[in-house]
């Protein structure tokens, strides 16, 4: 007899409209992610800051990629370049601040090995005796760079994969046009409101929650009040191209549905008054309102928690005008709270026997289960 069975359960019957999820392994074996850390976070394009959070020769931040400690700093040339926080002496961290900016050049606090803005070798103590030392060869590593839509995406990989099909596609492939983003002007938005979000459950847990609305009656009543189509329980991201529709009496993306902001000039008709939601592997979502962006940057720091980065953008000019921006902010920091207690009630039940070969996603579901095969494959190497 099966300790299923004899605990008084059955196994379910297959069931066509039902599809697996990942077994609950998955949310908590540390091996699990550690493979994840190496062939997902660190295998991939990482939505690392944005770059205005680096706006001057000099200034740095300090980003966890899959474990790894990357350091994104403006070069005197103004071009951002990224490496590995690492001295190439004896593998001290050179920058232990998250953000901060130097003057000219890089120094290791340990034994004073100097770096330039662009990572080269320029001063250590005795270097000019040590004739057979290449400077060039000690330099710091470099890590792969892009910027676009105003953030700096970072990979590890020796090989990245291509920008345009992992990241861009991405967008494509849910907008259903690659060229409808560029209405919004991402690049040209700045940051209105910033909340981050420490998060106790996996990054798994948070992905698969924003890219479904079957929860959306139950937890978000605010939302559900500005997109009626929500309580239906079809997330926009299941329809390529759709973005879910304003209701009759709502004049803003606001915690009430009123008061909203003038339009982005480059928004169309045909994406007014709607709302658009992207997932771009593995740690970014983007949201798309008429008159502003909200865009999540993950960072996952252990199997059950995750620090989740919320920036709201706007135009330059709203932010000048003094505008109050908190009912505009107020809608989706209530919908990250409610989703993120979602997410850390469902954390603990993951290592329950309960859920030893996980659970199931209904038809509205099902597009998760793209984000499962995708997750799989990644591991399985």
């Amino acid at each position: 007899m099966s300790s299923v069975e004899a605990h008084g359960q059955q196994k379910p019957e297959s069931a066509s409209s039902l599809i697996p999820t990942l077994p609950g392994s998955h949310y908590t074996d540390e091996a699990v992610f550690e493979l994840e850390k190496s062939r997902i976070f660190q295998s991939n394009w990482f939505a690392a800051a944005r770059s205005s959070d680096i706006p001057s020769p000099g200034s740095f931040r300090n980003v966890d990629v899959g474990g790894e400690s990357v350091l994104i700093v403006r070069g005197r040339d103004g071009a951002l370049r990224a490496f590995l926080n690492v001295c190439r002496h004896r593998g001290a961290r050179l920058c232990t601040e998250e953000t901060g900016s130097v003057r000219k050049s890089l120094q290791c606090p340990y034994h004073a090995w100097t770096y330039g803005l662009d990572g080269s070798l320029i001063a250590a103590p005795n270097l000019t005796s040590m004739k057979d030392v290449n400077r060039d060869e000690y330099g710091l590593i470099g890590v792969a760079l892009k910027e676009w839509l105003g953030t700096v995406w970072v990979c590890l990989a020796d090989e990245p994969p291509s920008f345009e099909d992992a990241v861009q596609g991405a967008v494509t492939a849910r907008m259903g046009d690659p060229d409808a983003i560029d209405g919004w002007g991402i690049d040209q938005l700045v940051v209105g409101k910033r909340i981050t979000y420490d998060v106790k459950a996996n990054w798994k847990l948070i992905v698969e929650n924003f890219m479904e609305c079957y929860h959306c009656a139950t937890i978000h009543p605010e939302l559900t009040e500005v997109l009626p189509e929500f309580a239906d329980g079809y997330a926009a991201q299941y329809f390529v191209g759709h973005g879910a529709e304003f209701g009759e009496e709502i004049t803003g993306f606001t915690v009430d549905g009123q008061g909203g902001f003038d339009t982005l000039s480059g928004v169309d008709e045909d994406h007014d008054r709607r709302y658009y939601a992207i997932t771009i592997n593995p740690q970014v979502f983007i949201n798309l309102v008429p008159d502003h962006v909200i865009f999540h940057r993950m960072y996952p720091v252990a199997v059950d928690r995750t620090i989740v980065e919320c920036d709201w953008l706007y135009t330059q000019e709203l932010i000048d005008s003094g505008v109050d921006l908190s009912r505009s902010v107020e809608l989706f920091h209530r919908v990250n709270q409610q989703d993120f207690d979602a997410c850390e009630r469902c954390q603990p039940a993951m290592s329950s026997r309960a859920y030893a070969a996980g659970g199931v996603l209904v038809p509205s579901e099902h597009h998760i289960g793209e984000f499962r095969d995708w997750v799989a494959s990644a591991i399985a190497g």
